[in-house]
């Protein structure tokens, strides 16, 4: 791979948005037509703009490509076939997860090609996903929002399976091992610096509608695993009371750079993220929601969610609120008046993420047998007026709907054109 210098980037970054100013320039209007601006409030009173979206996961082929080292003309066939299932769900956005593993969907100047596309890890594909996903969606009047994992490095925890000249083989102090993954490290300044240059790299070259993180900061709690960051913390940290505090300061600082570099580049470009669904329990922290999670967010993957809310560092934040109505633990009719509660009043936008996955799902309790329960969550939501769209995961269950839960949700609540 090619790296460039922070100068070169940046004056690449130039390159790009003059090279590219009538069509991208257009893209934006059309886009603040459709959905409104970030920092904008949108007229409740009847004139909703609501977001319908869903995710496309390509990270273990997830949803797409259904396998590696398919065609690209097959694989082009398949991404067509996600797109035209959103039209016909009558969605309005897509997130395409441009950097699943450390790794791209388009001809990074920072990482490998992704091995998710051919089965080897660094082998071109012989075309760009992202740019064709961004123009045929375009072609079909949907926005595309580009999906980035910032930390995640690869689901094994060997370096010595990575591409020969991948970052975190030439930069092995960079990784930590956690539950047989590996990780880049969020408390080294380098390697922050290092995850946004990656991701700004297609902010700068294409086409995109905003920028789309999910909810792995540090990663998620596993009994008898250390997260390893001891070396770290003792040469970043000395000025921090313990090393929690240290660690939401990392992704804090990740997410302000990450905001200010992204509207700097491109100042029009929506950026959000989604987290788990969590922030804390009532139980925990009196500001918290009334669940009983085994998870915090802010206590257990170091995101302070609320913080970046209240203080408008996100566009839109969209939880993940994968639970049913009734839910003991963590009650899906409790969860979004809270977040509609945390909004209020702020910059950042509310949209909901539904797991539609769970819908027909034999493994899941009784409420997600029924086609209705996920119906019932837009019904709650449409009492609440900051929750301004829905996020479906994912593209897979929108197009296969095994009990018929997307085809209600689109009957009772989506009947009418998109709207723009």
């Amino acid at each position: 791979m090619r790296r460039i210098t922070r100068r070169s980037f940046a004056a690449g970054s130039v390159g790009a948005l003059t090279g590219v100013a009538g069509s991208t320039n257009a893209r934006a209007a059309a886009y603040e037509r459709q959905h409104g601006h970030g920092h904008h409030r949108p007229d409740h009173g009847g004139n909703r703009r609501e977001l319908r979206g869903m995710w496309i996961a390509t990270v273990d082929n997830r949803d797409w490509p259904s396998e590696s080292g398919l065609s690209p003309e097959r694989q082009q066939e398949q991404l067509v076939a996600q797109l035209e299932n959103a039209r016909r769900r009558r969605l309005n956005t897509v997130y395409f997860q441009a950097r699943p593993t450390a790794d791209a969907l388009w001809p990074s100047r920072y990482e490998p090609w992704s091995q998710w596309l051919t089965g080897t890890q660094g082998k071109d594909p012989g075309w760009d996903p992202l740019r064709f996903v961004v123009r045929e969606a375009h072609r079909r009047d949907l926005a595309v929002e580009a999906w980035f994992n910032p930390y995640r490095i690869a689901l094994h925890d060997d370096l010595g399976q990575l591409v020969p000249g991948h970052p975190a083989r030439r930069h092995p102090e960079w990784a930590v091992t956690y539950g047989g993954k590996l990780y880049y490290n969020p408390g080294l300044p380098q390697v922050r610096r290092f995850v946004q240059d990656a991701m700004l790299d297609a902010v700068a070259r294409y086409d995109i509608d905003g920028v789309h993180w999910d909810d792995y900061f540090y990663p998620y709690p596993l009994p008898g695993e250390t997260f390893d960051d001891s070396a770290a913390f003792e040469e970043y940290g000395k000025d921090f009371p313990d090393l929690a505090s240290w660690r939401r300061n990392n992704i804090d600082l990740l997410v302000q750079e990450a905001a200010h570099r992204i509207r700097r580049v491109k100042p029009w470009l929506r950026f959000g993220i989604s987290p788990f669904g969590v922030w804390r329990n009532k139980t925990t922290d009196p500001a918290g929601s009334d669940t009983a999670a085994a998870v915090q967010t802010y206590d257990d993957l170091y995101a302070d969610t609320r913080k970046w809310v209240r203080e408008g560092r996100l566009d839109y934040v969209l939880p993940q609120i994968y639970w049913h109505m009734g839910f003991e633990v963590a009650d899906y009719a409790k969860l979004a008046p809270w977040w509609a509660e945390t909004v209020r009043g702020t910059r950042t936008r509310l949209y909901i993420g539904e797991a539609l996955y769970k819908a027909g799902d034999p493994a899941q309790p009784q409420p997600w047998q029924d086609p209705a329960e996920l119906s019932r969550h837009l019904t709650l939501c449409r009492s609440l007026p900051e929750v301004e769209g829905h996020i479906f995961f994912s593209a897979k269950e929108v197009g296969e709907d095994k009990i018929g839960a997307m085809a209600r949700v689109v009957a009772d609540h989506y009947p009418a054109a998109r709207p723009r």
